[in-house]
């Protein structure tokens, strides 16, 4: 239903994050769906920043890999209530305690085990631990209340953890009650703010801006203002809002508004930045996850490379973290990238969109300047 680009379908693999609209209960939910694969994290960050709660799923065949430790620590630097769903429990060898103990031990001790269950006292004093108010009101009690866990959740202070197997949907429907339960709605201003995302192009070649409202509401024809990255000197821009398109999957519904908390795909801003907030907004923090490699783009004879830098340069704004860079005295164009997964979507994507097939270069590994010890100045 998400991984409509062919790539995907093709390597089973998510590399665009998706957006997905659905009830649970009473409750309008958007699922943003990102890239697993370490190739695409920069997508996956990109997306960190818009969500209310996060849901990490871990196999449990493989536990707690290098990778899931870097996205653990992402979602602590942003602050995400984490919800965690370990699959593939109906393989062989996978045992419910001992994944436990490896969460923990190897993520946080305050990931405690919902699958069972929260009737047990042992269940009761695992949450109450986590905790000074709700461990004094526990041992006065006996009790723990459903708002005492929502907050714990949302602050951080406990991580729910269930066990299932998403292919037999084992375990889903006691997960998803499990969301549906222990979430709360956010308060957001009056006044109006969005957080831009991610930009894209749909079929027809229309640049998007997918954002999330974060207070008031974005209307259609309203006027957003911020500045242009690109100019040389300070220049501010402004646009007209043309559509507001609200995604399921490949289709979407176009909408008049959008209130506080929806996530939507504008049309009709050509300066738009991923991480760039508007209105109350501020633009949001570097990305901790950054390229590690250089490469350089082999262009073929026929091709004039001015030309290529500015439809790569389209390329850019889609994924920020590619960092295209000419090389004045050489004319060559490079590229920094995660890895080799990521080159061949580059080369198919600049294939599909612009009828060129480029090669890359050997791979050098991207280097920080420091200074070599501390200094007084």
């Amino acid at each position: 239903f998400l991984d409509t680009y062919e790539l995907e379908r093709e390597r089973g693999i998510t590399i665009f994050s998706k957006q997905a609209e659905f009830r649970l209960g009473e409750r309008e939910v958007t699922l943003l769906d990102t890239p697993g694969h370490v190739d695409f994290s920069a997508e996956m960050e990109r997306t960190l920043q818009v969500l209310d709660y996060a849901i990490l799923v871990i196999s449990g065949a493989d536990g707690v890999q290098g990778h899931v430790q870097t996205l653990w620590r992402l979602l602590k630097q942003y602050e995400i209530p984490v919800f965690l769903f370990i699959n593939k429990m109906d393989q062989p060898d996978t045992n419910e305690n001992a994944l436990m103990e490896e969460l923990t031990k190897r993520l946080d001790e305050k990931c405690i085990n919902f699958s069972a269950g929260l009737e047990t006292e042992e269940a009761k004093e695992n949450l109450a631990v986590c905790d000074e108010a709700v461990l004094e009101h526990y041992l006065e009690s006996g009790e723990i209340q459903k708002e005492e866990i929502i907050n714990l959740i949302a602050k951080r202070k406990v991580f729910p953890c269930y066990f299932g197997s998403a292919l037999k949907i084992q375990g889903v429907e006691e997960f998803l009650k499990g969301i549906e339960t222990f979430t709360k709605k956010c308060a957001y201003p009056e006044e109006f703010g969005a957080r831009v995302f991610k930009i894209a192009r749909d079929a027809q070649g229309n640049r998007l801006t997918y954002l999330k409202v974060t207070g008031g509401v974005l209307k259609v024809k309203m006027l957003l203002k911020g500045e242009n990255r690109n100019a040389e000197e300070t220049e501010i821009w402004e646009e007209k809002v043309d559509q507001i398109r609200i995604y399921s999957g490949a289709r979407y519904e176009m909408v008049k508004e959008a209130k506080a908390g929806m996530v939507c795909a504008v049309t009709g801003l050509d300066h738009t930045f991923a991480g760039e907030g508007l209105g109350l907004e501020e633009e949001s923090t570097i990305p901790l996850l950054e390229p590690v490699l250089s490469y350089k783009i082999e262009l073929p004879p026929e091709c004039d490379a001015h030309q290529m830098l500015r439809k790569l340069r389209q390329l850019e704004e889609e994924e920020p973290q590619l960092h295209i860079v000419w090389e004045e005295q050489s004319s060559e164009i490079h590229a920094k990238l995660m890895g080799d997964v990521q080159i061949e979507i580059l080369q198919s994507l600049i294939r599909e969109r612009f009828g060129v097939d480029v090669s890359f270069g050997e791979g050098s590994i991207v280097y920080k300047e420091t200074i070599a010890g501390p200094v007084e100045g």
